[in-house]
């Protein structure tokens, strides 16, 4: 690590500096400078003297400063003089820049200040290009201006010839005044300074900028910093909307100014490109009735003091975002504070003591304590402490540290009660001359001098009470050879500076060392301070950023590279907020996105064009049907930030281990498997939450579809007809050693259209859908360019040709049809034009998940007794439908035993397709032909029943799935329609007629208090929206059964179904639903 220097400032105006290698602070060798402020930078320090004059120093170096003036000759031919320097009245000047405009005659160049001398004198260079010239320097062309050359031609009317002369700066190592503008009037008075801008994010230059603020409120520019020119050049007034009384530039394009009634600016724009940004934004002062004091800027943070002396951290701030979100109160009480390299923190305390965050690392921006700097001073071997330890807000601190003090002080000697020969003379301290201050104010002062009006007082007495010395006389020099004012208990601090230390968290600094600071306090206040630096630990700061890409929904729609940050604060009272920036750049400017974790619904993966993504939804992009979708660049990357993000979102709502019995499950049609947690307001129906508002997260695993209960039973299908049982309650620790599996297939279909010559072939009408396609016929998909649906799948099989297509196939796997789009079927008529194929490949999935699987038997639908909470019940009764249609009933269900012991087999005379049980063991089941059917004398002594009932279906309509509530049966048919069963009862539980409710519907759902949930097929207002969102029937209850309308929610990538049978007992009217 290079050793760099740490700035600070007396309030006497004396500087001192501190080595990252040393121990002891180092007085400046100029006695007589007095500065008020001081603000370093990488290599140098700028400082603002009681003298209003602005001073540098630069840090010595190897390599020199130095820096090329030049100067160029012109001459024109006549024919009588040949060349000479009598130019035409439109030429350039005989002696001028390179572009000619400027007369720079070589008298007229002048050492802009005392801080550099000449090396030597003018020279002709030589070199013309770069390369040596045997021309003397003299370069040709035919006119001004033109493409100069070194070769002579017979056309040659004009030439030039640069002249150069070096200047070396001399002030390295010392503080050097900056020399007044001329003839530009200057910015003076100046009250205060900041030295930024040397790490843009442009990633370019790496000389600072210099801001400055005078006495009037005006913002000044330093132009013309260079590694070669380090003093600048002119300033630049740069317009503000109200007086400013402090600005702090970080290293990077972030600047920040006070204002003087309290509140804040914040400069957008700034770049390479222009250095001094383009406007002001205010930003309020972090307290409502207490004004902001002082404000520091690093990298990507900002800090700031109010009046009260609490210390303020800016959570969100970013190049993107300069304004930051929001303040979070830090402990510790500060007069100033200061971001230096590394965005590390350094402040003055109340106390006048000098102090350091522990603690700032990139992920923990905001640290997590204060502790002394503690180094040595003059020739003493002793650290200085604290002047009085520092005192957070805490009386019992302050308690402690008084009764602390009061004990030292009674059992310890004075010095007048000392031996006398154990007693060491102490030599006269030397006194600086000051002008007498009585009826005037020091014109530079702005800080409270009350402790430095003691130590004064303490200088007056010392002599008095030694042998009758009233002053003495000293020679200007070193600090280790005179002290003045102030000095012999260590200097009282008024303005610290880090911007060129470089340290750390992780940096060993001995006066940085927790060990030297607690040697300088005693044991009482060693754990005083344990116990506050606890307390400050309660609020902090976290932050993981990374990038990932985002997928622009706008024209033109693209992925683009993004930068991506989740911040995380924790409050005193340990509440935890956190919001999730998106940084990206549109045209040049930087923009940002971003989500309060605490309004997100839902973090889902996504299938978008075989990336590894995933989409996070809000309230607001619920309505709009606009997720934000990111992609990372492994799989590793999504799996962290999902779980990341998803951890995030359970702590801002309280909710920790796994699924309540009284969850909300459900499927997307990529196989996901959500989880909604119902809040207590979901009790009271006036306070109904709406749905999308309803938070979903994921548990682990991959199921077709879910079905649950309220005594905290779930059952799940794979896509391979596995059946399994959610094991999460039962394991007190994950296994990591659990797997679940799941397969699916492929889909792709192989289309020709039937020709007089060639008969089928591959050649379709320009009209027709591509050869190779998906089942709708709208995108093409080839076998060579088909994938799984998501990089953790992998093909299990080859392509090949699937027979078991509904509506049958020929011996070769061909349907047919008069034409596209219309039915297909398995065999050819003489008006079939059309055919296709289908062709599936197997892909398998393995995951980590707590579910347990239920063999031997495939299913393909299942469904549980939906009962309420408080229901004792031995066994629960779980019915199934195999993959074969076959009905079964689980036997041996229990909490104890979820998975049952067995399956009972259900005698039907046709394969079924949909089946559900109810309250009170109802059962009901549909045919694959779209018959109904109703079991009778289902009781818990008969699990099987007795017999089915024919129901009647709805007129000229076919059911596919039902499902059965409390006191209410509700079915979906094959045109998406949502059919009601009137008049049920104890007495005639088949009920009496069918009532259309609604269409736009593809599952259904209803839950133990006959709450309905569907999954509709489209949104109102959103025709391209896919199908697939969840929706909640409204006002359902004992007088409205049937409800009144549909809350549409969340859409992730097509939901399947949602399981409403845990909705908690008082919640008749729950939550909306969301896309």
């Amino acid at each position: 690590m290079p050793i760099t220097l740490l700035w600070a400032v007396d309030v006497y105006g004396r500087v001192y500096s501190l080595s990252t290698a040393g121990q002891r602070w180092e007085r400046a060798d100029d006695s007589l400078l007095e500065l008020k402020r001081v603000s370093a930078g990488k290599g140098r320090c700028w400082g603002i003297g009681c003298d209003h004059h602005v001073y540098l120093n630069m840090m010595p170096s190897e390599t020199p400063i130095r820096y090329r003036e030049e100067t160029y000759e012109n001459q024109r031919w006549n024919p009588v003089d040949g060349f000479t320097d009598t130019l035409l009245p439109t030429d350039r000047w005989p002696w001028s820049d390179v572009t000619g405009m400027n007369p720079q005659p070589l008298h007229s160049f002048q050492l802009p200040s005392r801080s550099w001398e000449w090396e030597g004198d003018w020279y002709v260079d030589h070199t013309c290009g770069g390369e040596p010239s045997q021309t003397g320097g003299w370069e040709y062309a035919v006119d001004f201006p033109a493409n100069f050359s070194p070769d002579k031609k017979w056309n040659s009317c004009v030439r030039r010839r640069r002249w150069i002369r070096y200047r070396r700066y001399i002030a390295q190592g010392t503080w050097a005044k900056i020399p007044l503008d001329n003839p530009r009037k200057p910015p003076l008075p100046l009250c205060d300074i900041s030295c930024g801008g040397w790490e843009m994010s442009d990633q370019s230059g790496r000389y600072p900028y210099l801001w400055s603020v005078s006495q009037q409120g005006q913002v000044w520019f330093r132009e013309g910093i260079h590694p070669r020119v380090p003093e600048g050049t002119s300033w630049e007034e740069v317009e503000v909307p109200k007086e400013v009384a402090q600005i702090s530039a970080g290293p990077g394009d972030l600047l920040w100014a006070l204002l003087w009634d309290g509140n804040l600016l914040a400069r957008t724009g700034l770049s390479l490109d222009s250095p001094t940004g383009t406007s002001w934004l205010e930003v309020e002062s972090p307290g409502k009735e207490i004004e902001a004091l002082h404000v520091a800027v690093g990298v990507s943070v900002v800090w700031v003091v109010t009046k009260d002396y609490k210390v303020w951290f800016r959570r969100g701030v970013n190049s993107h975002n300069p304004c930051g979100s929001g303040w979070i109160s830090i402990g510790g009480e500060m007069m100033m504070v200061d971001v230096g390299l590394n965005d590390q923190v350094w402040a003055v305390g109340e106390d006048r003591g000098l102090y350091f965050r522990i603690g700032v690392t990139p992920s923990e921006p905001s640290g997590n304590g204060w502790i002394p700097v503690s180094a040595k001073w003059g020739n003493s071997k002793e650290v200085i402490p604290p002047r009085c330890p520092f005192i957070p807000a805490s009386d019992s601190f302050i308690n402690s540290l008084v009764s602390d003090r009061d004990r030292t002080s009674t059992l310890q000697p004075s010095i007048t009660e000392m031996p006398q020969e154990e007693r060491e003379e102490p030599p006269p301290a030397p006194v600086l001359q000051t002008p007498d201050a009585g009826g005037h104010d020091v014109p530079w002062m702005n800080v409270d001098l009350e402790g430095a009006e003691a130590a004064r007082g303490a200088q007056a007495a010392g002599p008095s009470a030694g042998d009758g010395s009233a002053a003495a006389t000293y020679a200007l020099g070193t600090l280790e050879s005179s002290r003045g004012v102030g000095e012999e208990e260590g200097p009282v601090w008024a303005w610290i500076s880090g911007g060129g230390c470089d340290v750390d968290a992780s940096s060993q600094i001995s006066w940085l060392s927790p060990l030297t600071t607690s040697l300088s306090l005693t044991p009482v206040q060693s754990a005083a301070w344990k116990t506050a630096g606890e307390k400050q630990r309660k609020t902090s700061v976290w932050v993981r950023k990374g990038t990932l890409r985002w997928w622009r929904d706008w024209k033109p729609q693209r992925w683009i590279d993004v930068a991506v940050a989740l911040e995380q604060s924790t409050k005193s009272d340990g509440r935890k907020d956190s919001i999730f920036f998106v940084y990206y750049t549109q045209y040049d400017e930087k923009k940002y996105l971003h989500v309060f974790i605490n309004e997100v619904t839902a973090l889902v993966p996504v299938l978008r064009d075989c990336h590894y993504a995933f989409a996070v939804y809000t309230a607001e992009r619920t309505k709009q049907r606009w997720p934000l979708v990111l992609a990372a660049q492994s799989e590793k990357d999504m799996s962290d930030w999902l779980c990341l993000l998803s951890d995030c979102c359970c702590e801002c709502r309280g909710i920790t281990g796994p699924p309540s019995r009284q969850a909300l499950w459900s499927t997307t049609s990529k196989g996901d498997i959500m989880v909604h947690e119902p809040s207590l307001s979901l009790e009271a129906p006036a306070h109904a939450m709406a749905c999308d508002l309803m938070f979903w997260r994921q548990i682990h695993g991959h199921l077709r579809c879910v079905e649950s209960n309220s005594l905290g039973l779930v059952w799940g299908i794979g896509w391979d007809g596995t059946a399994w049982v959610y094991s999460g309650r039962c394991e007190q620790q994950p296994n990591p050693g659990k797997h679940q599996t799941d397969v699916r297939s492929v889909h792709v279909y192989e289309n020709q259209r039937w020709n007089p010559m060639t008969g089928y072939t591959d050649k379709g009408l320009p009209t027709d859908r591509p050869m190779w396609s998906d089942e709708s016929g709208l995108k093409e998909c080839i076998k060579g360019s088909t994938y799984p649906p998501s990089p953790q799948w992998s093909w299990v099989s080859e392509w090949a040709v699937d027979y078991s297509v509904p509506g049958g196939t020929d011996k070769e796997g061909w349907q047919y049809a008069a034409d596209f789009p219309t039915m297909f079927h398995g065999h050819k008529t003489i008006k079939d034009f059309v055919r296709r194929r289908r062709w599936t490949r197997k892909c398998k999935i393995t995951l980590q998940a707590p579910w347990k699987q239920v063999p031997p038997i495939r299913l393909s639908d299942i469904s549980l007794m939906p009962c309420l909470a408080q229901s004792k019940m031995e066994q629960v009764p779980v019915w199934a439908l195999s993959d074969k249609g076959d009905v079964l009933c689980r036997l041996g269900v229990s909490l104890q035993n979820p998975a049952g012991s067995s399956w009972l087999h259900v005698g039907t005379d046709q394969p079924f397709k949909s089946i559900s049980i109810g309250g009170a063991n109802q059962v009901w089941a549909i045919a694959k032909d779209g018959a109904v059917f109703y079991r009778g004398s289902v009781s818990p002594q008969n699990p099987a029943g007795e017999c089915w009932y024919h129901i009647p279906s709805p007129l000229r309509q076919t059911l596919r799935q039902l499902s059965v509530g409390r006191t209410s049966v509700f079915a979906v048919d094959e045109n998406s329609n949502l059919w009601y069963r009137q008049g049920l009862t104890p007495s005639y539980p088949q009920g009496s007629a069918w009532e259309l409710i609604s269409n736009n519907v593809t599952k259904v759902s209803v839950g133990p208090l006959d709450q309905v949930w569907i999954i509709a097929d489209g949104v109102p207002g959103f025709p391209a929206e896919t199908p697939g969102a969840v929706c909640h029937r409204t006002s359902v209850g004992p007088m409205q059964p049937k409800g009144l309308s549909w809350d549409y929610g969340i859409g992730v990538s097509s939901w399947l179904i949602p399981v409403a049978k845990t909705v908690p007992i008082s919640s008749v009217e729950t939550e909306r639903c969301q896309r």
